[in-house]
């Protein structure tokens, strides 16, 4: 599975190649019931996101279904380096 991640967590590039196993906390509306799947996945950085926020992981589709709905489009996350 992969991911990108902010320019500015890249490292100048040293960062490709980090791994992190990601879990879903909620969905962005709170109004949401069953936002997430309760499971983790494991993603491999592969580049740079230069239009997302700072700390944000955009995950490949496949790894986003693993941890949340895949209609959401953005969850609210918790992220560590393995």
């Amino acid at each position: 599975m992969i991911a990108k991640e902010h320019i500015s967590m890249l490292a100048n590039g040293k960062a490709c190649g980090r791994r992190y196993r990601v879990r879903c906390l909620s969905g962005t509306n709170k109004a949401i019931r069953d936002a997430c799947t309760g499971k983790t996945v494991d993603v491999k950085v592969i580049g740079s996101c230069e239009k997302c926020s700072q700390n944000e992981l955009v995950l490949s589709q496949e790894a986003f279904a693993k941890i949340a709905r895949l209609a959401l489009g953005r969850v609210n996350i918790n992220y560590e380096q393995i």
